[in-house]
């Protein structure tokens, strides 16, 4: 709640739509010991809560069929996990929920591969969908994001969200992935200077203690100042 409505508030004061989003399963976990959240009833029903008390649209992963259409009850935006995001089945099913999805880029795919994605979800019947780059596998260590990818999205026609804390992982292959967050601004910024439609960023009060990701979330102190720097930007290239 502190999250959502800090962010919603700064979002809401530079003329911006936000949305909220959070995980009820965080089934792709680098280790098995890892915290993995509420659960797909219980975090159903506390998104719910949220999407009722801060008054803002609502995201969340799915990982199947079966959790593609109960969640498509609940909140307001699907969004596809990135190692899934060739999966016919889930995104037809998501499409048949007639909400908005968010595919997540795997970090395998080229760009020019997307639109054989969003073409699986407009035969689904999904009318509003959108392509979230999250940085491109390089070697066995690292991802890096090429930014040339926003432009060619963006020219076959697809809405895209840029990344910014997951394009900073660095998935070692250890019990925890790591992470640079020191380069989520400049990341965000570049992007913004590119051409983006919507921004992604994993924001947390106090990232050192955070469950999951917590070396690839941006401080919620630097949110404000970030947030202006992007807008600025925006206006400028506008």
């Amino acid at each position: 709640m502190l999250i959502g409505r800090t962010l919603r508030d700064l979002a809401h004061s530079l003329g911006w739509d936000y949305v909220f989003k959070a995980s009820y399963d965080k089934a792709n976990r680098t280790s098995l010991n890892s915290p993995r959240g509420p659960g797909f009833q219980k975090g159903l029903k506390e998104l719910a809560a949220i999407r009722k008390l801060l008054k803002v649209p609502v995201l969340t992963d799915v990982h199947s069929v079966q959790e593609a259409k109960a969640a498509g009850r609940v909140v307001d935006i699907l969004q596809i996990p990135a190692f899934l995001c060739r999966q016919t089945d889930l995104l037809i099913a998501a499409a048949k929920t007639k909400k908005a999805i968010s595919v997540k880029k795997g970090q395998f795919l080229a760009p020019q591969a997307v639109s054989a994605v969003m073409e699986k979800l407009r035969r689904g019947g999904c009318k509003k969908a959108w392509i979230t780059e999250r940085g491109t596998s390089f070697g066995h260590g690292d991802l890096v994001v090429d930014m040339r990818g926003l432009v060619t999205m963006r020219e076959q026609g697809h809405q895209v969200i840029f990344d910014a804390t997951h394009s900073v992982q660095r998935p070692t292959g250890g019990e925890i992935t790591r992470g640079e967050a020191r380069f989520i601004p400049a990341l965000a910024r570049a992007a913004a200077a590119v051409g983006i439609d919507g921004l992604f960023i994993e924001v947390h009060p106090n990232p050192k203690k955070a469950l999951s990701d917590k070396e690839s979330m941006l401080p919620l102190s630097q949110a404000k100042p970030l947030f202006r720097q992007i807008h600025r930007i925006l206006y400028a290239v506008s």
